[in-house]
């Protein structure tokens, strides 16, 4: 098994850079997607990633329950693509749920599976200090969740101009 971890700014190249690995490392492929199509632009977004992926991909939806959704479907047998933790954090501090707590299982399930698994994550700490308390939490939530995350991958890469640099592994 092996973990990576892809990081990158948005519109990095981080997800096409992910979906050409998980191809490469594994015949069967399970896309699982975070988003949730709550308006026209994001359900825009979706559709355009979908058709990026071949049709052999199995595609899961766990815009919450991401750590079951690994641990069902990561065999093997199986490359995991996981789009995208930013998204999925987003979700869970919408949905109240408790961020400590869904992140260590999440941690946990990456730990224990036994197929290949691609993380693609945003690194938000880059830019601008968010203006609002809220922004700033989140800003400071997802870098917690990239350093948790990153700590228990094999691989971890970095994404910019769509060329990936290399972190660890």
């Amino acid at each position: 098994m092996t973990a990576t971890l892809i990081l990158g700014g948005a519109r990095s190249g981080k997800s096409a850079y992910a979906l050409e690995c998980a191809e490469l490392a594994a015949d069967t492929r399970v896309f699982i997607a975070t988003a949730e199509a709550l308006d026209e632009e994001m359900a825009a977004r979706i559709a355009h990633h979908r058709a990026e992926r071949h049709e052999s991909w199995q595609t899961i939806e766990a815009p919450v329950d991401l750590a079951d959704a690994i641990a069902a479907h990561g065999d093997h047998d199986n490359a995991l693509l996981v789009d995208c933790l930013t998204l999925w954090l987003s979700n869970v501090v919408h949905h109240e749920r408790d961020v400590e707590i869904e992140t260590a299982a999440l941690v946990a399930a990456i730990e224990n599976i036994t197929g290949n698994i691609f993380l693609v994550s945003n690194e938000i700490g880059l830019g601008l200090v968010p203006e609002t308390p809220l922004g700033r939490s989140f800003r400071d939530a997802q870098g917690r969740l990239n350093q948790r995350v990153a700590a228990v991958c094999h691989v971890v890469e970095f994404i910019a101009a769509g060329l990936p640099i290399r972190l660890k592994g």
